[in-house]
């Protein structure tokens, strides 16, 4: 791939975030993608075989972005195991209010599900890391912490799909995800030593 076709992938990719972040995922089209990047309506198609490849693309600018933001609130919170998940988990549900279109896109399961895109394996590292706070925070007696880390994952992304969708706000009446976030985590790993 030449530069100029590396440069024109990369606007493509670009607009498609954009586009995604500014309207959310079911704004997307091939057409209006290349008209915020500036090419022809046929261009995405010459760098992108179909239209799943591009949404992958964007996606894991989405993955990109929300691990940066996970590093930097963990690296930020310390070196305690539990205030760093407590971090993760809150830049988890942030991001997933914040972006919700790159949110809904970067877990749509055609994405996911496709062994030639390889999707699936952007979110593994954000996976291992939350494995690896459920591990050094988990009760002796709980499943291994691949379990209990899904199990949780599961519940946070559960939480920012109810708190987004007002289910969660109007059965607990709670203005804010915070209590239902700590719930989860005290649910999953026991409450806080004191």
């Amino acid at each position: 791939m030449t530069m100029e076709e590396v440069g024109v992938r990369a606007r493509l990719v670009a607009a498609g975030v954009d586009l995604v972040l500014r309207e959310g995922q079911s704004a997307v089209s091939l057409r209006e993608i290349a008209r915020r990047a500036g090419v022809s309506h046929g261009a995405p198609r010459r760098y992108f075989p179909t239209h799943v490849d591009l949404l992958s693309a964007i996606a894991r600018e989405g993955f990109a972005d929300l691990t940066a933001r996970v590093e930097r609130t963990i690296h930020a919170a310390g070196a305690e195991p539990r205030t760093r998940l407590v971090a993760l988990a809150r830049t988890y549900l942030d991001f997933a209010a914040g972006h919700r279109g790159m949110f809904e896109l970067m877990f749509r399961h055609d994405l996911l599900a496709s062994s030639r895109l390889r999707l699936r394996e952007t979110s593994l590292p954000l996976f291992t890391l939350l494995t690896d706070l459920v591990a050094q925070t988990r009760r002796p007696t709980a499943p291994p912490a691949p379990v209990v880390a899904g199990a949780l994952w599961a519940n946070l992304h559960g939480i920012a799909q109810l708190w987004a969708w007002g289910s969660l706000p109007l059965a607990t009446g709670d203005r804010d995800d915070d209590t239902v976030l700590r719930a989860a985590l005290d649910a999953h790993l026991g409450p806080t030593r004191n």
